[in-house]
């Protein structure tokens, strides 16, 4: 990922707040609670959010982001509600993560740049073990009236980073698909989620 790319994180994540708050994606919180605990990877967690709340709830949790701002403040939260999560810095390739490690996958708002996202999707689906579940939400390509619309909504401003149903279907093509759906709704996360969105919600469970 280029110099820019991180820049922008970093400074994000760099402020005394929280940029999305502290507590989990709603989603995820809904989705997580059907499972029982086990050991779960949330890329490009940023400032820990779910990592943290999946922690308290019993998981073992390994997460990775490409800023350290991000992981400074996660690791903060972590030890507010005295809970361990292993978060690293890098990217992807650089994580040595193995094939069938997680029981689930985290990936809430995990938006890739466009030439990568979709080879990140297909490695990240094999690290989950067959059985194992993806719990998906991120802004889907009719989003992009959204933020146009009101820019404190946020999520990317090119449609090329954003998803579609058939998108996710392809990437995730080894998963039985639990829930797949494009979805208006009301977000309320921090700073930078703020408004109606239009996101893909994704639930996949691993087939082979």
């Amino acid at each position: 990922m280029n110099d820019a790319w991180l820049e922008r994180w970093n400074d994000r994540y760099s402020k005394s707040g929280y940029a999305y708050g502290e507590s989990p994606n709603e989603f995820f919180k809904e989705q997580v609670a059907h499972h029982k605990p086990g050991t779960i990877l949330f890329p490009a967690e940023g400032e820990g959010r779910n990592a943290v709340y999946a922690a308290r709830q019993g998981w073992k949790v390994s997460a990775f982001d490409i800023s350290v701002a991000g992981q400074r403040k996660a690791l903060q939260l972590a030890q507010h509600h005295q809970v361990s999560i292993d978060y690293q810095v890098g990217e992807l390739q650089q994580m040595n993560y193995e094939a069938g490690q997680f029981d689930a996958l985290g990936l809430v708002y995990a938006h890739f740049p466009p030439e990568i996202k979709s080879a990140y999707h297909q490695t990240l689906s094999n690290l989950i073990r067959v059985g194992g579940t993806i719990i998906f939400e991120a802004f889907s390509k009719k989003h992009l009236e959204y933020v146009m619309k009101n820019p404190v909504v946020g999520g990317p401003r090119d449609l090329a980073s954003l998803f579609s149903i058939e998108e996710i279907q392809q990437d995730f093509s080894n998963y039985e698909i639990v829930q797949l759906e494009e979805k208006e709704i009301e977000l309320q996360e921090g700073e930078f989620h703020n408004g109606l969105a239009s996101v893909i919600r994704f639930v996949g469970r691993r087939k082979k």
